[in-house]
């Protein structure tokens, strides 16, 4: 795990309770595409019930994240896309089962017109940063 500072409020910044308003690491950054509510063999899970979507989403991003060597505790931001503000306290709840309230990274959640299928009410990116030396990606069967 990279050493991470986390700056939930700033000065001059009103504190926000659901994110850290500034997340500084040093170490390899590590992208995870936004990711959907699909299960490992392409199906949607949880259709028209966003708790069960919120589950998948962080699920598929657990696992991105240990693709690349990385943890929850490495994400330095996190952005909700979705279709429908109203599904953000089901995608708070799947991110506390991930990330304790003393680790939250920074966060942006845009509600989008649509997603890439009708479905989807949401997608899920992240960033982390790793300690060089934790940062080895675990090798894949060809």
């Amino acid at each position: 795990m990279s050493e991470l500072t986390r700056i939930p409020a700033p000065t001059g910044v009103a504190a926000a309770p659901q994110y850290s308003h500034v997340v500084m690491g040093t170490g390899r950054f590590v992208a995870v595409a936004g990711q959907l509510p699909l299960d490992e063999s392409g199906e949607l899970v949880g259709e028209g019930d966003p708790a069960a979507q919120a589950r998948q989403v962080f699920e598929n991003l657990r696992r991105c994240l240990a693709a690349a060597g990385a943890t929850f505790d490495d994400v330095v931001k996190l952005t909700f896309y979705v279709t429908d503000m109203a599904d953000l306290p089901a995608i708070r709840e799947a991110r506390a089962e991930h990330i304790p309230d003393d680790r939250l990274p920074a966060a942006s959640a845009v509600q989008v017109a649509a997603l890439v299928r009708p479905e989807f009410r949401m997608e899920i990116e992240a960033f982390a940063v790793l300690a060089e030396q934790a940062a080895r990606p675990l090798l894949l069967p060809d």
